[in-house]
């Protein structure tokens, strides 16, 4: 018995002993589980905002020197020119978008109401519809009375004077296109005449000073064919607007002329 009893109490040692590493590997898993996981690194704040910011900020400090070294008389002709210059610029534009229209639908309205309501009709519906087209087309319904003739003239006429109000403020464009330049480089020559004074007063031909002359005077001649070159390309999309809105019109008033005379032909 006695050896049965310490037979015993020697396995119960030896399973004690076993289970105490299991324990422990327990516990340490549980603490790994439970640790929480390191927290992302919050992201560090981009420095390109800051980078850019300067950089408009150094641009804008840049231009402003370079306005003051040019002469701020001629540089601020020289802005007032592209000031006014794309103010008409844009009225033009302006002008010229609204302009456009569907023409195709516009047509096929006149001739709906032409037959369902006649004349008075179709002169609803131009009322209704803004640009030059409508415009020409209410005038030739006005004298739908006194013939396809009549009414083919009274279109050519009334659309030239349409072509005017089209291109009405180029001349001022191409103005302020040929004065920016002229500013340009009249800056330019007083800017050379004030280094040759400079030379003449300091009695020697010093490179500062030449340089510093011809500085000056070269930056009111970018400043003024930067300023043309900005409204030349406005100029050319307003011509091609114009061309694009005359074609349109020219092409409709030969339809808008066959539907008169068919509409004629139906009335007689």
């Amino acid at each position: 018995m006695v050896l049965a009893a310490i037979g015993v109490m020697a396995l119960s040692a030896t399973i004690a002993s076993a289970e105490e590493p299991k324990a422990e590997g327990a516990e340490a898993q549980t603490e790994q589980v439970a640790t929480p996981a390191p927290e992302a690194e919050p992201a560090a704040q981009p420095a390109d905002n800051d980078a850019k910011v300067e950089g408009v900020e150094a641009a804008h400090q840049a231009l402003k020197t370079k306005f003051i070294e040019g002469g701020a008389g001629f540089m601020a002709l020289i802005v007032l020119v592209l000031v006014l210059g794309l103010a008409v610029c844009i009225e033009r534009l302006l002008y010229l978008l609204f302009a456009k229209v569907n023409s195709k639908k516009l047509l096929g309205e006149i001739e709906n109401a032409l037959a369902e309501g006649g004349v008075e009709a179709a002169k609803d519906v131009c009322r209704k519809t803004r640009g030059p087209v409508a415009s020409i087309f209410y005038q030739g319904l006005l004298h739908a009375d006194q013939g396809v003739d009549t009414v083919e003239r009274t279109i050519t006429a009334y659309g030239s004077v349409q072509m005017s109000l089209l291109e009405r403020g180029l001349s001022w464009i191409s103005l302020f296109i040929a004065i920016a330049p002229s500013l340009g480089f009249l800056g330019t020559v007083i800017g050379m005449i004030q280094a040759f004074d400079d030379i003449q007063k300091a009695g020697d031909i010093s490179p500062n000073i030449v340089a510093g002359g011809m500085k000056v005077a070269l930056i009111t001649t970018v400043a003024g064919l930067i300023v043309a070159m900005i409204l030349q390309l406005f100029y050319n999309l307003i011509l091609a607007l114009i061309e694009g809105v005359t074609t349109d019109m020219e092409d409709s008033s030969i339809s808008f002329v066959d539907i008169m005379t068919e509409y004629e032909k139906k009335n007689k």
